[in-house]
């Protein structure tokens, strides 16, 4: 099953995405978006690997994603696969290289972003055409997916 996992900063979503994950037989997979750029980064990256504890065949790519996509996969996350393109020099080429991806998908994927856009209007131009974005990646991936669901401090709530 597609499923898309969004929520909160911290609520509960990549924990989630590794419970579904467990039900699929044989090889799964987890791809990492998530680039070291900093100490704080390469520690929760850990943590996370961790978290995971050799479950899965870890692939790290921080953009083109539907290049290593494959059946039994976490994503973990769009909101950082986003960032990554902003932060390149890439801003423009998001919605091509999400239409891949969802071109890409195969039937059993746990995706996992961050609902965005719930509080205030961002003061930057940048960081309103990041929240913009993420907003119409979020819908275009939640329709795509068969199951999506929003977790609020670790409690999951089916929306599709």
């Amino acid at each position: 099953m597609r499923t898309l996992l969004t929520g909160g900063v911290k609520s509960g979503k990549s924990s989630r995405a590794l419970v579904l994950a467990a039900d699929w037989p044989g090889e799964r997979f987890f791809l990492a978006t998530a680039t070291a750029f900093d100490d704080e980064m390469t520690d929760r990256i850990r943590r996370h690997q961790a978290e995971r504890q050799g479950q899965f065949t870890t692939i790290e790519e921080p953009v083109e994603l539907h290049r290593v996509v494959r059946n039994a996969m976490v994503v973990d996350c769009m909101p950082m696969w986003l960032n990554n393109l902003f932060f390149s020099g890439r801003e423009a080429e998001w919605e091509n290289l999400l239409a891949a991806f969802i071109a890409a998908l195969p039937t059993d994927i746990v995706i996992v972003t961050n609902e965005t856009n719930m509080g205030i209007i961002p003061a930057d131009p940048l960081s309103r055409r990041y929240g913009l974005a993420l907003g119409l990646v979020n819908a275009r991936l939640a329709a795509a997916c068969d199951r999506v669901e929003l977790l609020v401090a670790g409690l999951s709530l089916r929306l599709k």
